[in-house]
């Protein structure tokens, strides 16, 4: 029985993602948060990966964003890569990653030609820790953002286009209305 074991382990780690600390109770979740009861997402800045400039989601006020916290080494995040960029495609929808623990070659390597939005490098994992109401507790995890600048939505594992688009859909539609 004991060759199973690293297998288990292994199969373990794939279903709750690449953690980046937090806790693991929190993990797999995909939490919804009502108009009322939503917390002011904290400020979020940084240098862009590809050397551009820099991102202030303070500047995006009055629209939805979906932010991505991935890394290179994370296997669920290059997973769903595709997904999040066709969903940025469809919806027109402001998206920006936050890559996160990793080394800026190796990141760079992983974003090139696979996104056309931008992506903010933080190696410390800084921006996360200031989710402190409402944190991603895993990579990947992927938080959308109300036109008031909210936390609508978060989902601490790997996600694909078929449950992120509605999800976005819906908090964008609220702007509307």
């Amino acid at each position: 029985m004991r060759p199973l074991l690293p297998l288990a382990l292994a199969a373990a780690l794939a279903l709750t993602g690449c953690t980046s600390g937090g806790s693991q109770r929190d993990a797999g979740q995909v939490v919804k948060y009502a108009p009322a009861d939503r917390v002011a997402a904290p400020e979020v800045k940084g240098q862009l990966l590809d050397g551009s400039g820099a991102y202030d989601l303070g500047a995006k006020k009055g629209k939805v964003v979906v932010i991505n916290f991935w890394a290179s080494y994370c296997a669920p995040c290059r997973v769903e890569a595709d997904d999040l960029e066709a969903v940025h495609k469809d919806l027109g929808i402001d998206f920006v990653g936050i890559n996160v623990r990793d080394e800026k070659d190796k990141a760079k390597a992983f974003y090139e030609n696979r996104t056309s939005y931008p992506s903010i490098f933080d190696p410390a994992g800084r921006i996360s820790l200031d989710f402190r109401q409402v944190p991603p507790n895993t990579i990947p995890a992927t938080l959308i953002i109300d036109a008031q600048g909210r936390v609508a939505v978060v989902i601490r594992r790997s996600i694909h286009r078929d449950e992120l688009k509605p999800l976005v859909s819906e908090v964008a539609a609220e702007s509307v209305s």
